[in-house]
């Protein structure tokens, strides 16, 4: 049997992550906790399971594919025998069967490069917005073009096309499929439980954050594989440009000196709300309620899918890195003094004269608080090597502007 190992993920998942660790520790296979910058106590966690933990380093941007990759390497390092992959988020309990059932699978089909199954949320009922998370799960199986976070990989297939692109703050699976359908690997879905899966989503304004997120992954995917023949992600640009800013605009500008002509536009949003329902209905066999509620959702996303794109645009215009956009719910977030979110606002930081403030944001950090630096104005011209790292944290808010401030 091909040796299998489990890279598990999180940040700030103190409340779910216990659970997550426990369940992978009782497949056997080879573990390892990457945690991008908690301060909640999830690293605490995991010592106390004795579950080897990496954290990465704060000087670069945390994302979920660099996660992934720090924990493959990891595996890799320790285990070079390591033959099979299962990525975990910390949100995520796998299921007993999953392991085994996945395994199989991919033993037995050569050219299978990933094999997911079916993602249960955990409480749907908690809110609209993890009942619209349950039906997103809610995959056909069979071959598939692209996969979510949690899934089983073939190490073979995951060097071939040199791993996740860390530059992506999102939709980073389904550009690592774009990749490897190119060489020639195929995505399975199949119909047997993989894990249940926790999104405590509980405010329109996560919501809304989660689409900004997608609509940023769509336009990356799209210009990242621009000169592909399948032109990715082109389809899902255009209908966020065209429902979420054009149709819009061009309403609103019509309202005035014909009123008529502009509600017969706005008319186009229920009609296709309809269309995308009665798809739903008829494709996954959901009641009609939940069909119209994810095609309502649809619809609405498509606002902020396009402020999204809009924000991918202003950073790679300004030539500004992509930095996480966070949308989960911050429950796992103690009251502690150890745990403290501070930010530091100053006129123009880091410059030489500082030093005294660097120290004092070297202590905080020692102590476990999360600090953001920000300078109003750009940093002075410094040499330090701790000077430029401390450059490299601070977000510049007259650099960044309105647009940038929207993901901060």
């Amino acid at each position: 049997m091909a040796t299998t190992g489990i890279v598990i993920i999180g940040r700030n998942e103190r409340l779910r992550l216990e659970r997550s660790l426990s369940a992978a520790r009782t497949s056997a296979c080879a573990l390892i906790y990457v945690d991008s910058g908690s301060i909640d106590g999830s690293v605490d966690i995991a010592a106390r399971l004795n579950v080897p933990v990496f954290e990465l380093d704060s000087a670069k941007p945390y994302t979920a594919a660099r996660a992934r990759n720090a924990g493959l390497n990891y595996l890799i390092e320790h285990t070079p025998e390591v033959e099979l992959i299962q990525f975990v988020d910390g949100d995520c309990v796998l299921d007993p069967a999953w392991i085994d059932r996945a395994r199989s699978f991919l033993l037995a089909n050569e050219n299978a490069a990933i094999v997911c199954g079916r993602l249960v949320e955990e409480r749907p009922e908690l809110s609209i917005y993890n009942r619209l998370c349950a039906m997103e799960w809610n995959a056909l199986p069979g071959k598939m073009r692209a996969c979510g976070g949690i899934f089983m990989i073939r190490r073979e297939a995951f060097e071939s096309v040199g791993g996740f692109n860390e530059s992506l703050i999102a939709g980073e699976e389904p550009e690592l499929c774009q990749r490897l359908r190119e060489r020639g690997w195929t995505i399975h879905q199949l119909s047997e439980r993989m894990a249940t899966h926790d999104a405590a989503i509980t405010r329109f304004s996560q919501w809304w954050r989660r689409s900004v997120r997608a609509g940023h992954a769509y336009a990356q995917g799209a210009s990242l594989h621009r000169n592909s023949p399948e032109k990715p992600w082109r389809k899902e640009v255009r209908r966020n440009w065209f429902w979420g800013v054009i149709l819009p605009v061009i309403s609103v500008s019509l309202a005035w000196p014909t009123f008529g002509f502009s509600l017969l536009l706005l008319l186009l949003f229920p009609a296709w709300m309809v269309r995308i329902a009665r798809e739903r209905e008829r494709t996954h066999d959901d009641p009609w309620q939940d069909a119209y509620v994810y095609a309502a959702f649809c619809m609405l996303g498509k606002i902020p899918q396009a402020l999204g794109q809009i924000l991918y645009w202003s950073r790679l215009v300004r030539k500004q890195p992509a930095t996480l956009i966070e949308y989960k719910n911050q429950e796992s977030r103690s009251a502690t003094t150890h745990q403290l979110r501070i930010g530091y606002l100053i006129n123009r930081y880091p410059t030489v004269s500082h030093s005294f403030i660097r120290r004092e944001l070297a202590a905080l950090r020692a102590m476990r608080c999360n600090v953001h630096t920000y300078s109003i104005r750009p940093p002075g011209e410094v040499v330090d090597p701790e000077d430029i790292l401390e450059a490299s944290r601070t977000r510049c808010l007259l650099a960044v502007g309105g647009m940038g401030l929207l993901g901060a």
